[in-house]
């Protein structure tokens, strides 16, 4: 597969009397939709490398400083340039390359600007949809509390300034070292690794989650790496602190390649639900036999995560044995293929029905989760993208019962509805449509 592009980006880590500005995104963002972040963005072609003359700036790229001058008007209407003479130092904290793992990838520059005087800022609605100054430690705090939701590289930085609050070195984390498993915790006690897994493309990942607390009953959730090699290194990356039982969402493959090895080699039971344990029965009649299974249906608690019960959501539609978790306070909600950050859905029966996908959409959004983890991307700050979902699927069969009524076969819906969609993805597509005029049937829309 082609390797991701790699962009060059800024960020603004901005200092002033011993705080520290963070803002939040909007949660109709592409990119980190609802988490914290400093400002800063992608390195455009606009951005020259005509030198700067403050002196300030010297023994930096000009190029960088002026994306950095750009992002910081854009998005808090404030000019570094011009506001050279409020600046007391500039000093670069680090760089950070998205991982492999990322369909795009960013080598991002961090620089820590500390300022005579604090600005005034006017925030860009589109993008920010708040914004603070306060200690690192405070920051820190909050996050402990499992409040912010950070990208891995800010959460090394503020890491890293409330250790030191003089410090320019973040501290930065590698994820690109060769052998590494890229593992990180965006919301605190969510540990999410990137898993390579046999999924279907665009996707190459299946995300497999560590979670309980150090003195709970800790869970690995759909491990499924797609090679011996790739499990060895997932097995070195949960050893510290390691788990008590090998959790599954749902039965697809794509969710539990070499599950049962795990769970075998570490001694510990697996957990799913029974309509799960009978499908993947259903065709392998030996699978986990000998390991404890521990079944689960709604309203179930499988851990704790900072001190509140996780409980099991029967979130069917995409899979009939489909579970999601959440803690008591809704901060979190790991939500399986309900939704994906890489790629669509497909519902495809007979596990698959798409009267209970949309009932499960709507029973997420009513319950108002801060931050949504899907098997497939990273974490989404709060229900922005389970409502596009909906609204999306809404349209979709509004057009697939129009086109229906007039008449239109199959593959004249599969054209016209999918258009766009790449040829070896049409069979998907074409479930999906048979799903959508299943659930018509159902609500009485069109005849049988």
């Amino acid at each position: 597969m082609k390797p991701a592009p790699i962009f060059d980006a800024v960020t603004a880590v901005l200092v002033h009397d011993g705080e520290v500005y963070l803002a939040r995104r909007q949660t109709r963002l592409a990119a980190f939709p609802g988490y914290h972040a400093f400002p800063g963005g992608k390195v455009d072609q606009t951005d020259t490398g005509e030198s700067l003359p403050q002196a300030v700036f010297d023994g930096h790229p000009p190029r960088l400083l002026r994306a950095l001058s750009r992002e910081l008007q854009e998005e808090l209407a404030f000019d570094l340039i011009d506001a050279a003479r409020d600046v007391a130092t500039i000093r670069l904290m680090g760089t950070a390359l998205t991982p492999a793992a990322a369909p795009v990838r960013f080598n991002t520059h961090f620089f820590r600007v500390d300022l005579h005087a604090r600005p005034a800022f006017t925030l860009s609605e589109p993008e920010l949809e708040s914004g603070a100054w306060a200690g690192a430690q405070h920051w820190m705090a909050l996050y402990e509390q499992g409040e912010l939701l950070l990208a891995p590289p800010t959460l090394a930085a503020l890491r890293a300034l409330a250790a030191d609050p003089h410090t320019a070195d973040a501290g930065f984390v590698d994820y690109n070292s060769p052998g590494r498993l890229p593992g990180f915790e965006a919301l605190r006690g969510v540990r999410l690794f990137l898993v390579r897994s046999n999924t279907i493309p665009p996707a190459m990942h299946t995300n497999c989650y560590l979670l309980g607390d150090a003195d709970a009953h800790r869970i690995l959730v759909d491990p499924s790496p797609n090679s011996e090699a790739e499990l060895e290194r997932l097995l070195a990356a949960t050893q510290d602190p390691g788990f008590h039982e090998v959790f599954l969402t749902h039965h697809h493959p794509d969710h539990r390649q070499y599950a049962e090895v795990i769970a075998r080699r570490t001694g510990v039971p697996m957990g799913m639900s029974a309509d799960t344990l009978q499908r993947i029965r259903a065709g392998q009649p030996s699978y986990a036999e000998g390991i404890e299974i521990r079944t689960y249906a709604d309203g179930d608690s499988v851990t704790r995560w900072l001190g509140q019960a996780v409980k099991v959501l029967a979130v069917p539609g995409h899979d009939e044995g489909q579970l999601a978790l959440m803690p008591e306070s809704r901060a979190w909600c790991i939500v399986g293929d309900l939704i994906q950050g890489v790629g669509t859905v497909v519902i495809s029966p007979p596990e698959g029905d798409m009267r209970k996908y949309f009932a499960s959409l709507k029973r997420i959004i009513a319950l108002q989760p801060r931050t949504i983890f899907p098997s497939h991307g990273l974490g989404l700050g709060g229900v922005h993208y389970l409502e596009q979902a909906l609204r999306h699927r809404e349209m979709r069969e509004q057009q697939i019962l129009g086109l229906f009524k007039a008449g239109r076969g199959m593959d004249e819906m599969l054209a016209e509805v999918y258009r766009e969609v790449p040829q070896h993805l049409l069979p998907l597509a074409r479930i999906n449509i048979e799903s959508h005029l299943a659930k018509l049937r159902q609500d009485g829309e069109i005849g049988a």
